[in-house]
């Protein structure tokens, strides 16, 4: 992984903004890649989406926690 994931101490806000982040990153790299085709950016793409999947797990985890948490 490349570092995007929020410590475990953190609320599901926390892990929601990255996911924007993210996001907003596969925007810009797809921006990129239109412009100019690179499988270097295709790389990135899909590191990011791995993030994503990675990130997707990590809200799961943050909600169930602040469900029990109640």
């Amino acid at each position: 992984m490349s570092g995007f994931l929020p410590s475990r101490g953190e609320s599901p806000v926390q892990t929601v903004r990255t996911i924007g982040r993210v996001a907003q990153m596969i925007v810009e790299l797809r921006d990129e890649y239109v412009e100019k085709e690179r499988d270097d950016l295709l790389a990135q793409i899909e590191q990011r989406l791995d993030d994503l999947t990675s990130l997707r797990a990590e809200l799961r985890e943050r909600i169930g926690q602040a469900r029990s948490d109640e």
